[in-house]
C-alpha cells in the first residue's frame, strides 16, 4: 500500500491519522531514511520504519499525536540496550518525526441565500471543502456558487441520509425560514458534526429550541450549537456576517485557547440553555 494514497484516502473520508517518518539516520539501523509509518484511527497501520519495539514506541507515540494535535520527535539509539535485545541491535541512531493528519474539514451549508453565498467563498478561502444545501434548485446552482465543492438540491429530509457527516463537519444552517430551521437543527444536532450553527435573532433560536423541546428533545442536545452564530464582532452585512462565522469555525477547528467564547453570540455558549425549558 502506498503510504501517502492512504493518506490522502484518510483525509477524504474525515479519518485522523498520524505519519512517522525517519528524518534523520546515522550508522546501521533497520530501515532507512524517509521510511515511513502511517497510523491509523484505529490502530491499524500502513508502511514501517524497521518493525520491534523502536515501531512500537512510535505506535504509541502516535496515538498520543493524533489525541493531541501536536507533532513530537523521538531519538532512539540501537546499541547494547537491553531494551532492543528482538533484533534491533544495529548500533545505530534514529531520529523519528511524528506529525498528525487532520482530515480536511468540510462545511455543510443549509440554505443558498445572501450569507450563503459569502460564507462559501470564505469558508472556501480558509480551507473548508464546502456543499451547499437547498431545496431550491434556482438558488443551489453552480452559477451561484462557483467555488463550491458540491451543490445539491432536493427535500432537506430525502438529502439527510445521502451526506456523509463526521467529527470534521461544520453545519451551517441559514435558510430563507423558521421552519426549516428547525427541521435542519433537528437533524443536526443528532449527528456527530463537530460544529453546528444556525443563523436567528435570539428569540428566534429560543422559539426553535423551545419547540424541539416540545418534540421531546432533550435540551442538552442544544448545548453544543452555535445560535445565534459567529462571534460578536458587529457585523451587519452578508459579507461581514460571513467572516464572523468563519472566525467561530476557525476557533473551534484550531481548539483556540484564547477567550474566543466571550464573543460568541450562542445563547448555548453559557448558561441560558438551561432557563428555556422553565
Amino acid at each position: 500500500m502506498d503510504v501517502l494514497e492512504e493518506v490522502v484516502r484518510l483525509r477524504r473520508a474525515g479519518q485522523k491519522c498520524a505519519l512517522a517518518t525517519i528524518v534523520q539516520a546515522n550508522g546501521s539501523i533497520p530501515s532507512y531514511t524517509s521510511a515511513k509509518l502511517l497510523v491509523r484511527e484505529d490502530g491499524s497501520i500502513a508502511g514501517t520504519i524497521g518493525g520491534g519495539c523502536v515501531e512500537a514506541e512510535v505506535w504509541t507515540a502516535a496515538r498520543e499525536v493524533m489525541e493531541c494535535g501536536k507533532p513530537r520527535r523521538l531519538n532512539f539509539s540501537l546499541g547494547q540496550d537491553a531494551a532492543y535485545d528482538n533484533g534491533l541491535i544495529c548500533g545505530g541512531q534514529l531520529e523519528v518525526f511524528i506529525e498528525p493528519i487532520e482530515p480536511q474539514p468540510r462545511a455543510f451549508i443549509f440554505g443558498a441565500g445572501h450569507i450563503s453565498k459569502s460564507l462559501c467563498q470564505v469558508a472556501s478561502l480558509i480551507g473548508f471543502a464546502t456543499t451547499v444545501v437547498d431545496d431550491r434548485e434556482s438558488f443551489a446552482n453552480r452559477e451561484r456558487f462557483p467555488v463550491a465543492d458540491d451543490v445539491v438540491a432536493g427535500e432537506y429530509e430525502e438529502i439527510f441520509p445521502k451526506l456523509e457527516i463526521n467529527s470534521s463537519s461544520y453545519l451551517i444552517i441559514v435558510t430563507r425560514g423558521h421552519r426549516d430551521d428547525m427541521r435542519i437543527l433537528r437533524w443536526a444536532v443528532t449527528t456527530p458534526a463537530r460544529y453546528v450553527a444556525m443563523i436567528g435573532s435570539k428569540r428566534k433560536v429560543i422559539g426553535v429550541v423551545r419547540e424541539l423541546e416540545k418534540e421531546g428533545m432533550p435540551a442538552e442536545s442544544f448545548l453544543r450549537v452555535s445560535a445565534p452564530m459567529g462571534l460578536d464582532i458587529g457585523a451587519q452585512s452578508p459579507e461581514e456576517i460571513a467572516v464572523s462565522v468563519a472566525a467561530e469555525m476557525i476557533a473551534v477547528r484550531r481548539n483556540s485557547e484564547s477567550a474566543w467564547r466571550a464573543l460568541s453570540k450562542s445563547l448555548h455558549a453559557g448558561d441560558e440553555v438551561r432557563a428555556l425549558s422553565k
